[in-house]
């Protein structure tokens, strides 16, 4: 019997919106940039994580850096 081997999915959240994964070859770097054209404060932002939630998805947050202190 052979083993099959998937990945978990993965989603991006920025503030209270959660984004879709463009494709499951880009970075979660590359994924921010790619969703920088629709939102530009992504631009100023960092990637936290993954987190994996209740559902077994890996779950990137875009934090923000602009206005913070430290």
């Amino acid at each position: 019997m052979a083993l099959n081997v998937t990945g978990m999915k993965r989603v991006f959240k920025f503030g209270n919106r959660e984004l879709e994964d463009p494709d499951k070859n880009m970075t979660p770097d590359e994924v921010m940039q790619f969703y920088s054209a629709t939102y530009p404060e992504l631009t100023t932002s960092n990637v936290h994580g993954p987190k994996v939630d209740d559902n077994q998805r890996a779950v990137y947050e875009f934090k923000t850096t602009v206005g913070t202190k430290g």
